[in-house]
């Protein structure tokens, strides 16, 4: 007698996850061979601290993953091993990034010069690559991480996206104990699409403007979210969305942009793209780095892969706009990637705002929906402008 439909769809959605508890052992051995890796053969101290320590969690991780009954537990163990213990460890020693001390120097000038910029930088700690959102975790009390991950993590919270192994992956982790700069950014990115999503289009495009305050990282999100709504809710919310996204990100870039347009050019432009005699640190053997570094001309090529694989991506959005969440954000995710890949100066950590994203669209096509289960009310969004 054949199996009905329903119970064959029990029996898969029951086999599953013990499928993917299988192997979670070599997931967790995986990350401790990553970390302890990363402590070996990098010149950074945090680096290496975070490897260290991250490298136990991990193992212990693993250890329990292979009883079925220890396995939450080991989830909890690689978080508290891969992120808390390391976090703590470098915050109480003072060891952390530079990213960290540019964050916190930028909110300590803009308080006492009204600007987050150096006009004139010269040495590498002088620059600030980053938009003027961001001196504001320079600005709260005691050090930038705590804010910066706090952020992330609540974003990701309200997005639906809490789970214990993308916080504990090693290119979340990382980030999370010794800099964390692109955290807020894609965790805001997330809400901002599950929002969009949803039908919202002022909070969604209050969140993403907000996201693209802090880096130009989450620039091509707005793009994305406006062509979601427009398929989704038509014109006139598309129109409501850009209006809000639009009004906050330049309400937090253009007073400064207009007082001081030299120092921010210098810092969030031209360094970012090393259009400046100061190089950047950032240097990962990814394809726009490699370009820039070894082959003639290859700066100015890098960018033109670069100028074009964000307009293939707006082309892509005219022909064939994502209709769901799920869409947009694996869209935003392949572009992100291409656009991290390609950059001169980059580093592999800037892969997270990719690989975030790329869990969003995984954890939305898991619940077999367009839409995950937030914590923002699902009932109509009234006018938000």
């Amino acid at each position: 007698m054949a199996k009905s439909p329903e119970r064959y769809a029990q029996r898969i959605q029951y086999i599953r996850p013990e499928q993917y508890q299988r192997y979670e052992r070599y997931a967790w051995a995986g990350c401790a061979v990553a970390a302890l890796g990363l402590a070996l053969v990098s010149d950074l101290g945090p680096h290496r601290v975070w490897g260290v320590v991250a490298g136990a969690g991990y193992t212990v991780a693993a250890l329990l993953a292979c009883g079925a009954r220890s396995r939450p537990a080991a989830r909890v163990v690689a978080v508290v091993g891969a992120v808390v213990v390391p976090l703590v460890s470098l915050v109480t020693a003072g060891l952390g990034q530079l990213e960290v001390t540019v964050v916190e120097r930028s909110g300590q000038l803009l308080l006492a010069n009204g600007s987050p910029y150096v006009s004139d930088p010269v040495a590498v700690a002088d620059f600030n690559p980053y938009l003027p959102g961001m001196a504001l975790f320079g600005v709260l009390p005691g050090d930038a991480r705590w804010w910066l991950g706090g952020a992330f993590v609540a974003a990701l919270a309200a997005a639906g996206l809490h789970r214990a192994w993308l916080l504990a992956c090693p290119l979340v982790a990382l980030p999370l104990a010794v800099g964390g700069i692109d955290l807020p950014v894609v965790g805001l990115m997330c809400l901002g699409v599950v929002l969009a999503g949803q039908g919202r289009p002022g909070r969604a495009g209050l969140v993403l403007g907000a996201a693209a305050a802090l880096k130009w990282t989450a620039w091509p999100a707005l793009p994305v979210a406006l062509a979601l709504i427009a398929v989704r809710r038509g014109g006139r919310p598309a129109l409501r969305y850009a209006a809000v996204a639009l009004s906050t990100t330049t309400a937090a870039v253009l007073p400064f942009a207009l007082a001081d347009p030299s120092g921010l050019y210098r810092n969030v432009i031209a360094f970012p793209l090393g259009l400046t005699d100061t190089t950047s640190p950032a240097a990962s053997p990814l394809p726009g780095y490699l370009l820039a570094t070894y082959v003639p001309g290859g700066r100015v090529i890098a960018l033109v892969l670069l100028a074009v694989s964000a307009l293939l991506m707006a082309v892509s959005l005219g022909v064939r706009p994502p209709g769901t969440a799920q869409a947009a954000a694996a869209r935003l995710a392949l572009g992100l990637g291409l656009a991290m890949a390609l950059i001169p100066a980059t580093r592999f950590g800037y892969l997270v705002c990719p690989l975030v994203l790329g869990a969003l669209a995984y954890r939305m096509s898991q619940r077999g929906s367009t839409t995950v289960t937030a914590l923002v009310a699902p009932a109509r969004e009234k006018a938000f402008v």
